[in-house]
């Protein structure tokens, strides 16, 4: 069954995976300087689980997802994301 992006189901899918972004950019915008973990982040929003082995699949998909948009960042030593910060001064809007 291939879906069609005009479809209810894909536009549904479309709207709830924006919900669930925001959703995480609303906990990094919170969280301590120091940032939060994927697990820190998964729980807080109870979208940790996963099958054994595999938990908090979810919550890194969806940071991975903004890490490629330069909304977030892991630093590679504490593995804690963060926002990434900008520089107010240099927007054009």
């Amino acid at each position: 069954m291939k879906l069609s992006p005009n479809t209810e189901a894909y536009l549904r899918a479309q709207r709830a995976l924006a919900d669930l972004k925001a959703a995480v950019h609303a906990v990094l915008a919170a969280a301590p300087s120091e940032g939060v973990t994927n697990a820190q982040l998964g729980r807080a929003l109870g979208i940790y689980g996963g099958h054994k082995g595999h938990e908090g699949h979810i919550s890194r998909t969806v940071l991975g997802m903004l890490e490629a948009e330069g909304v977030a960042a892991q630093d590679p030593t504490t593995k804690a994301w963060k926002l990434v910060e900008t520089d107010a001064s240099t927007d054009q809007s």
